[in-house]
C-alpha cells in the first residue's frame, strides 16, 4: 500500500509533503500515548494519532515512520508542519476518529506489524 492509497482510504488531506505520496507503507499503528509508540512499536510506516505536538514528529522519526495520520480533522501549528517538512515525513488529516481510521486501514490489508 502506498501513502497515496491511505489518503484515499481515509478520505485524508495533505497537510504537508506531497511529493512523498509513492512512499510504500507495510504496517500501521493508532495511539495517542507516545510513550506506548517508543515501547512496543516496531517496524511501523504510518502512526495515527489525535496529538498534535512537536513530540510525534519526534516520536515518527525516531521509529522511522513515513507519515502521520491526524484523526477525528485535528491539524497542527505551523511549527509542527515545519517539522515534519524537515524530516520528509507526510501529514494528513482524517475526518475518521481513530477507532473507525484504524479499521478501515486494517480492511484493507494495512496491518499492524503483530503476529499472533
Amino acid at each position: 500500500m502506498t501513502v497515496k492509497d491511505i489518503r484515499e482510504i481515509l478520505k485524508a488531506e495533505v497537510i504537508c509533503c506531497a511529493d512523498h505520496l509513492d512512499t510504500e507503507v507495510h504496517t500501521a499503528c493508532g495511539s495517542d500515548m507516545m510513550s506506548d509508540v517508543l515501547a512496543f512499536v516496531k517496524d511501523q510506516s504510518v502512526l495515527l494519532t489525535g496529538l498534535i505536538n512537536p513530540q510525534v514528529v519526534r516520536t515518527a522519526e525516531m521509529m522511522d515512520m513515513r507519515c502521520i495520520v491526524f484523526v477525528r480533522g485535528k491539524v497542527p501549528d505551523e511549527s509542527v508542519v515545519q517539522l515534519a517538512q524537515d524530516r520528509e515525513i507526510v501529514l494528513m488529516k482524517t475526518p475518521y476518529r481513530m477507532f473507525t481510521a484504524c479499521g478501515l486501514l486494517y480492511d484493507n490489508g494495512l496491518r499492524g506489524g503483530c503476529d499472533i
